[in-house]
């Protein structure tokens, strides 16, 4: 065992060092360690998904998608959630430790760059700054407030340029040195300085051509910012991509040696098998390709962190040791949960629809009333309350439907049928027709519900169709389908997963096992409900209809797959405008993982609402806002373009030249970066300035009154934004530098105070290698979002002095 009676924790890590064989430090390098009971090490595993509750180890609790918890701007709500997460793994470490391990891979602070990103809904903003100060917040809240022991290891990801789906694994993100050093790398970098986040995860892409598992920023930046070690692990199968996919070096060997020369500590390579990395490791030891010193850095990091966690310690020593079981989904952390859900919904447009009176008779129609999802990186529901059964537990009438057409299938004259036990069974032809709820959640990808017993079809491993799924879900989404419509008003069922269409056989079994179109049957589709029709008679029949509409975490958009566009599923936008010709009272609420394209909503609805697919409390946090039980206090964090035109192409990483996200975008967003809005009114006055003039390292404090001038308490995020009037370079149109959430009685007046840190004004001038902020004036800017602006003044700024000599002239960028 470690010699505990020394000193400081480095001293004992290079006694464990001394002790270690070569062949054990191998064994440390990978994901799932190997114990070495002689030195009374346990086995540990990097690793535990704890995004935004603990995934893929059963129950626990579901906070808010990050974009959601990130919509909130509130930094103490967020350190909350990672508290109540982390809190979450510890309970779950202790009954469970060989498999649930405390090294948790989170936050994702890959800026939100562009909305068509798959994951977009992991991300926290695409500001940088915003994206590092509510990183930070989660990270603290996973790693507890002990000085010294970590409650749980925070391990940021993914490094670096990552935000691409399609072809992640080959695609270079080419990143100009300002783009690197302005938006990029800012975003790791507050997490990792704070000391919140003690890891960093590997991103599958390339950048500048160069693997991103291979990058000498891993050293030259991430590991320079950090007070105490930092372990980089690799992605899941990315270091294996280096010879596979990537072809950058010959083999396994060389890629292996590759990787830990960069810097990485501990490979996630095939699941839990750790012989292949070991294999790989030892013989590039005998190749000469690594050296032992390499060995001994990776697994000095592993070790520090290890210590960190008490892992080397008995329990006794461990403040977090005596963490319950109970505490998973306890009643403190549902009613988190409900105020995290509640905070993060955002009001887009209200002419005086919001809130609902009581008594107001409501039908809730679309794909989500009734539904609440899981993401990939979702916690499973302990319990979910969905926005009908919110609504229906506080107003008195209250009717639903999902809008969703409901279908009969046949080949000639006999039909598809499936049984309506509740474990399903294989969908056959027959005389008895089983009819089909058509869930539209875009680009003509649709979900096949039976309506006998509720469960979705997809096709087994050997291809034969069941109605046994309870939804779209999974690494492979085996339950989705394309119409392929044909002259005959027919149409071929495409299975999506596979790519192949389903058949029927002699007996009349339906499979997916057609190659192409010439050997796929061709079914009719008899209409039975119109789902639009049925959802407009509804909203005919009551006082306001909530249309729920939005995606599927699991379906056109996730890990491994971009959108191509920001259009609303077809079908859920014409159910949309039917419901509101039979009722103009039409409030929309969007449930997304990201932005839409919502104009004719925007121009013809009088209220709309979005959220993030907000957990198990997601119901009753809408109820909440839409009865105004809370104010709307939810701010958006990223834009909302009018158009995919608007949007420059997506493996285009360049914002500065492409004028892309609301820091260069010179077009009219949809919805601009920081807008929400509340339920009560708010007049701003007298901009107060510390100073007009300052120099770098200076703070100015910029203060602003804000009053409540409505009926009802509100909730306001004041935003602070700065706009570089003369420079060399272009500059931003706009730069969020601070904020303030205050909440507000009716007719309350308080002073807000924000600050602006004059150090942070600089670009990055490659000449120079270094940050130069210029000797000019500053516009200061403070409003309720990025275009909103209620107040401007201006603040002198005294540069660098290397800056200083250079000519300034007007910035293109500057309107």
């Amino acid at each position: 065992m470690t010699d505990r009676t020394l000193p400081a924790s480095r001293d004992r890590i290079d006694d464990l060092l001394a002790r270690l064989t070569l062949p054990e430090k191998i064994g440390l390098l990978h994901q799932w360690q190997a114990p070495v009971p002689r030195l009374g090490l346990p086995p540990f595993k990097t690793g535990t998904e704890a995004l935004h509750g603990v995934a893929w180890l059963g129950p626990a609790t579901v906070f808010p998608q990050v974009i959601g918890l990130a919509s909130s701007w509130d930094p103490d709500l967020v350190r909350a959630v990672g508290v109540a997460v982390g809190t979450e793994v510890r309970a779950k470490n202790h009954a469970d430790p060989d498999r649930v391990g405390l090294n948790v891979w989170a936050p994702v602070v890959n800026p939100l760059r562009d909305p068509r990103w798959g994951r977009n809904e992991e991300g926290w903003s695409e500001d940088p700054w915003l994206t590092g100060r509510l990183a930070t917040a989660y990270a603290q809240g996973l790693r507890g407030d002990h000085p010294e022991r970590l409650r749980t290891a925070p391990t940021v990801k993914h490094f670096l340029g990552y935000n691409n789906e399609t072809d992640r694994a080959t695609t270079s993100s080419d990143l100009p040195p300002r783009v690197l050093h302005e938006y990029e790398l800012p975003a790791f970098r507050a997490p990792i300085a704070a000391g919140a986040a003690v890891g960093a995860m590997a991103s599958y892409n390339l950048v500048d051509g160069v693997p991103a598992h291979l990058s000498p920023l891993i050293d030259a930046e991430l590991r320079r910012w950090a007070p105490d070690e930092v372990l980089v692990v690799g992605d899941a199968g990315a270091i294996g991509n280096l010879a596979d996919l990537q072809g950058h070096a010959p083999d396994h060997v060389h890629g292996f040696a590759a990787a830990l020369r960069a810097g990485i500590d501990s490979f996630t390579e095939d699941h839990t098998d750790s012989a292949p990395t070991r294999r790989w490791l030892t013989e590039a030891l005998d190749r000469g390709l690594i050296s032992e010193s390499d060995v001994d850095r990776a697994v000095r990091r592993i070790l520090s962190v290890r210590l960190r966690l008490g892992d080397l310690d008995p329990p006794h020593d461990d403040p977090y040791a005596a963490t319950p079981a109970d505490v998973v989904d306890c009643p403190a952390h549902r009613d988190l949960a409900r105020q995290a859900a509640r905070e993060s919904v955002v009001l887009l447009r209200n002419t005086g629809l919001l809130p609902l009176a009581a008594g107001t008779r409501v039908a809730v129609l679309g794909p989500l009333a009734d539904a609440v999802h899981e993401d990939w990186y979702s916690g499973t529901l302990p319990y979910a309350v969905t926005t009908y059964q919110g609504l229906a537990g506080r107003l008195p009438q209250v009717t639903t439907h999902s809008g969703a057409d409901r279908v009969a299938l046949r080949v000639g004259d006999r039909y598809v049928g499936c049984p309506d036990t509740a474990d399903g069974g294989p969908l056959t032809l027959g005389a008895d027709a089983t009819w089909f709820d058509v869930f539209d959640w875009g680009r003509d990808t649709v979900a096949l519900r039976a309506v006998g017993n509720g469960r979705h079809v997809g096709a087994d491993d050997d291809g034969a169709l069941r109605n046994d799924r309870p939804g779209p879900g999974g690494w492979v989404v085996r339950e989705t389908f394309q119409f392929d419509p044909l002259p005959a008003g027919t149409v071929l069922l495409r299975h999506l997963a596979t790519d192949r269409y389903v058949t029927a056989d002699d007996q009349g079994r339906l499979r997916v096992d057609g190659d192409d179109r010439q050997a796929a049957t061709a079914f009719g589709i008899d209409l039975v409900i119109d789902g639009a029709a049925e959802a407009a008679a509804l909203a005919a029949d009551a006082d306001v209809a909530v249309v729920t509409l939005g995606n599927h975490p699991m379906v056109n958009g996730r890990e491994t797959e971009d959108r191509v566009d920001l259009a609303l599923p077809a079908r859920q936008e014409a159910m949309l405008r039917a419901v509101h010709a039979a009722n103009p009272r039409t409030v929309l609420v969007v449930t997304s993982s990201y932005p839409y394209a919502i104009g004719w909503a925007q121009q013809h609805l009088p209220a709309v609402l979005w959220s993030a697919h907000g957990g198990q409390e997601h119901g009753r946090a809408l109820t909440d806002v839409l009865l105004g039980d809370a104010d709307p206090a939810g701010r958006l964090t990223q834009t909302w373009y009018a158009d995919t035109a608007d949007l420059p192409d997506l493996l285009d990483y360049d914002v500065i030249g492409a004028d892309s996200t609301y820091l260069y975008f010179r077009g009219d967003p949809l919805y601009p970066f920081g807008h929400g809005l509340s339920y009560a009114h708010f007049d701003y006055a007298d901009l107060r300035l510390s100073t007009t003039t300052a120099t770098v390292g200076d703070t100015v404090e910029v203060s602003v009154d804000v009053t409540n001038t409505g009926s009802r308490p509100g909730v306001e995020v004041v935003q602070l934004y700065t706009r570089q009037r003369r420079s060399r370079v272009k500059q931003p149109l706009r730069q969020l530098r601070d904020f303030g959430r205050v909440t507000l009685a009716p007719g309350e007046r308080r002073t807000v105070t924000l600050r602006l840190h004059t150090a942070e004004l600089g670009w990055w001038d490659a000449e120079r290698d270094g940050l130069v902020v210029e000797d000019t004036t500053h516009t200061v800017l403070v409003g309720r979002s990025a275009t909103d602006v209620r107040l401007v003044g201006a603040v002198d700024v005294r540069g660098d002095a290397a800056a200083r000599s250079a000519r300034l002239h007007s910035t293109s960028g500057v309107r």
